[in-house]
C-alpha cells in the first residue's frame, strides 16, 4: 500500500504544480500580446523555459537517481515558487527591452522547476508501480491525464485571473498555495525514493537503449507539432478574432481537460499485450498516421476559408478539438512506453533523458508557432505541425515491438 500511497502524494503534488504552471503560460501570454507584443516577441518570451527545460531534464535525472525523488520533486516546487514571485517584481514602468529581459529570465526559472519536478514526479511512477499489481500503463495515463486536466483548468484560471484580480496578485496567489503544496510533499514522502547509483560520465548518462532514443526522437515531433500551433498560434489568432481573455483561456482549459480525460482513458482505447510492447507499439504506429491527417486537412480547409459555411475561426475551434483526441492517445502511449523501456536501475536518468527530447521539441514549437504565424497564419502553423508529424511517423515505425529492458518493467492486465 505505501506504493499506492506514495503515487497519490507526487500526483496530487504534480496537479498543484501544474496548475499554476498552465495559469502562468495564459497570464503571460494573454498580458503581453494585450500591451501590444508581436507574436513572435511573444514565442520569444517562452524561449528560455523551453531551452531550459532541456538541460533541466537531464541534469534532474541524474540528480534524481543520486539524490532521491523527493529532494528534486520539493526543488521543483521551490523554483516554481522563485519565478513566480521573480516575475511579479516586473515594473510596468520599465521600457520594453528591460521588460522582455525580465520576463525571459523569469520564464528560465519557471522552465527549470517544471520540468525538474515532470520528471522526479514520472520517474517516482515507475518505483511506487513496483507494488501496484502491474499498473504501469493505467498508473501513468491517469497520471498523465489528470496533469493535463489539471493545466486545462490552470488556464482558465489564468485567463480569469488576469481579467479579475491582475497580473501581479494573481502570480502571489500561485507562489503561496505552491508553498503549502512543498511542505506537504517534503514531509509525506520517503526521503530516499528512487535513489539509485547515478551515472558517472556524461556519456554513460546519453548512452541509452534503442527504444529510448527512438522514441526520444518521435518525442520531439510530436511535441513540436502541437505547440507550434498551439503555444501562439490559436490563442493570438482567436483573441485577435475578438474573443476575450477568459474565452481564450476557458476555451484552451476545455480543450485541455478533455485532452487529459482522454489520456487517462487510453489503456481502454489500445490493445494490449502480455509483454507490453508486442501490441503496443503498432497501435502507437496506427495513431501517429490518424494524427497526422488532422492538420492536414485543416491546412487545406483554412487556406480556402470562403468554400465553407462556418467562420474561418470556428474551423480552428473544431480543428483543434478533433486533433486533441489522437494527439492524446499518441501522448499516453508515449509516456507509457518510456517507462517501459527505461532501465529500473536509473530509470530516472532514461526518463530525464526522454523529457530532454520533449522539451526540445516544445521549443522548437514554440519558435516556429511565433515565426510562422507572424509569416503565414495559422494556416502556416497548420502546415509546419503536418511536417512534423510526417517526420513523427516515420521515426515511430523504427520502435522495437521487444524489450530493450528487463522484464519486470512490463506491465500486466
Amino acid at each position: 500500500m505505501s506504493g499506492a500511497r506514495n503515487y497519490l502524494i507526487v500526483t496530487a503534488s504534480y496537479w498543484g504544480f501544474t496548475l499554476t504552471d498552465g495559469a502562468l503560460r495564459m497570464l503571460v501570454l494573454l498580458h503581453f500580446f494585450n500591451l501590444g507584443y508581436s507574436p513572435f516577441t511573444l514565442a520569444f518570451l517562452f524561449l528560455l523555459y523551453e531551452t531550459a527545460g532541456i538541460f533541466a531534464n537531464l541534469g534532474g535525472g541524474w540528480l534524481a537517481s543520486r539524490f532521491g525523488i523527493t529532494r528534486m520533486l520539493s526543488a521543483g516546487l521551490a523554483l516554481q515558487i522563485g519565478g513566480l514571485l521573480f516575475l511579479s517584481a516586473l515594473d510596468p514602468g520599465w521600457g520594453a527591452a528591460a521588460s522582455v529581459i525580465w520576463v525571459v529570465a523569469a520564464q528560465g526559472i519557471a522552465g527549470v522547476a517544471k520540468d525538474i519536478t515532470k520528471t522526479a514526479s514520472k520517474s517516482a511512477i515507475k518505483f511506487t508501480s513496483a507494488e501496484g499489481g502491474g499498473q504501469l500503463f493505467r498508473w501513468v495515463a491517469w497520471f498523465t491525464g489528470s496533469k493535463n486536466a489539471m493545466k486545462g483548468a490552470g488556464f482558465f484560471i489564468g485567463g480569469l485571473a488576469l481579467e479579475v484580480v491582475g497580473f501581479q496578485p494573481a502570480l502571489w496567489a500561485m507562489a503561496a498555495m505552491l508553498g503549502i503544496i512543498l511542505i506537504a510533499a517534503f514531509v509525506s514522502l520517503p526521503a530516499r525514493l528512487g535513489a539509485a547509483g547515478s551515472s558517472g560520465s556524461v556519456k554513460e548518462l546519453f548512452s541509452k537503449s534503442a527504444g529510448v532514443n527512438i522514441l526520444a526522437g518521435a518525442r520531439i515531433f510530436l511535441f513540436g507539432a502541437r505547440d507550434v500551433w498551439f503555444v501562439v498560434g490559436v490563442p493570438v489568432f482567436l483573441y485577435a478574432g475578438g474573443w476575450s481573455f477568459w474565452e481564450v483561456g476557458a476555451y484552451l482549459a476545455v480543450w485541455t481537460i478533455v485532452y487529459g480525460g482522454v489520456q487517462a482513458a487510453a489503456p481502454s482505447l489500445i490493445r494490449r499485450s502480455e509483454d507490453g510492447l508486442s501490441r503496443e507499439v503498432p497501435e502507437a504506429r496506427l495513431w501517429v498516421i490518424l494524427l497526422t491527417a488532422v492538420p492536414v486537412i485543416l491546412a487545406v480547409l483554412a487556406a480556402m476559408p470562403g468554400a465553407l459555411p462556418i467562420p474561418p475561426t470556428w474551423v480552428i475551434v473544431v480543428g483543434l478539438a478533433i486533433f486533441g483526441l489522437p494527439f492524446a492517445v499518441n501522448s499516453s502511449l508515449h509516456s507509457y512506453l518510456i517507462l517501459a523501456y527505461a532501465g529500473s536501475r536509473k530509470a530516472a536518468e532514461d526518463v530525464g533523458f526522454y523529457y530532454a527530447a520533449n522539451a526540445g521539441g516544445r521549443l522548437m514549437g514554440t519558435l516556429l508557432s511565433g515565426l510562422l504565424y507572424q509569416w503565414g497564419g495559422v494556416t502556416a502553423c497548420l502546415i509546419g505541425s503536418a511536417a512534423m508529424l510526417a517526420a513523427c511517423s516515420i521515426i515511430t515505425f523504427l520502435l522495437p515491438a521487444g524489450h530493450t529492458a528487463a522484464p519486470e518493467q512490463a506491465p500486466a492486465e
